[in-house]
């Protein structure tokens, strides 16, 4: 029973993450950060966040998770 419940929170979260703030702000830090990417790479369409995190997942080698703890990180800098 624990699992489902796990994974019903994980798809949750997955479905509920939201970027918010300036993009641009965030994307100047992020490739401060992560030389290796690029304007294309940091594309984002609002209520795309998922492909943007599956991007990112795979150029910086990190799981969905950490992904989306370095945009929190970056969302939260500027509050």
């Amino acid at each position: 029973m624990k699992t489902k419940i796990i994974e019903t929170t994980q798809k949750k979260t997955e479905e509920n993450f939201k970027i918010t703030g300036d993009w641009a702000v965030q994307l100047k830090q992020l490739k401060e950060k992560y030389p290796q990417l690029t304007d294309d790479d940091l594309k984002f369409e609002p209520k795309k966040e998922n492909d943007l995190i599956s991007i990112l997942q795979t150029l910086l080698v990190k799981n969905r998770q950490e992904v989306i703890d370095v945009i929190k990180h970056g969302q939260l800098e500027k509050v």
